[in-house]
């Protein structure tokens, strides 16, 4: 609402000033502001132990991590997702569970999908726990143009598979670590939709 709001006085301000060439442009990227920020509702019908991807845009990498370097401590399976300032940026639950912790980092503003984003780029780490006891992580990622991340849950909330949890603003980078005998049915360069694309299944 602050980014409409400012567009639009300032659009009407342009229009009263007699200003018609600079209306147009600041009501066009008003326009725009009012598209990114869209929240369509979402319905997923999936099978019990269905993984739905947490963010719209395209999957950059699905990587098989054998060290204990990784934010799950332990071999993983990780699915990067980028989105550009065309997608919808509300993210939701992968899977139903109960938030366990939520770790704010600060650091760079790297191009998101460009890998060394990953390590070095502000972040947000939501550790989830599912009801059979399985460790999933979700990483919001700030991009270049993105520094803004919002997250609405706190530690200790119950969410179900498809439920919001937050955005990140003008373009970023999302990923989530899965168990590694997780069956994972996303290809690299697939187009998805968060709260409705099921791209794996827990074990």
């Amino acid at each position: 609402m602050p980014f409409t709001l400012v567009g639009c006085i300032l659009t009407f301000l342009l229009i009263y000033m007699g200003f018609f060439f600079a209306s147009i442009v600041t009501g066009i990227v008003t326009l725009f502001i009012i598209f990114f920020f869209r929240d369509p509702d979402r319905r997923n019908d999936t099978a019990p132990g269905s993984i739905l991807t947490p963010a719209d845009g395209t999957i950059l990498e699905i990587k098989h991590l054998d060290d204990l370097n990784n934010p799950l401590g332990k071999p993983a399976l990780r699915i990067s997702i980028f989105m550009s300032i065309f997608n919808v940026h509300v993210n939701r639950f992968p899977v139903a569970g109960t938030v366990k912790k939520i770790t704010y980092r600060p650091g760079r503003f790297f191009r998101a999908n460009l890998d060394k984003a990953s390590e070095f780029n502000e972040n947000n780490r939501i550790m989830l726990k599912t009801s059979d006891s399985r460790t999933i992580m979700v990483i919001q990622i700030a991009g270049i143009i993105a520094r803004r991340i919002a997250c609405w849950i706190k530690e200790g909330d119950r969410l179900e598979a498809g439920e919001r949890f937050g955005l990140i603003r003008f373009g970023s980078r999302l990923e989530v670590y899965l168990p590694e005998d997780s069956r994972i049915t996303a290809q690299p360069g697939q187009k998805v939709k968060a709260g409705e694309t099921v791209i794996g299944y827990l074990p």
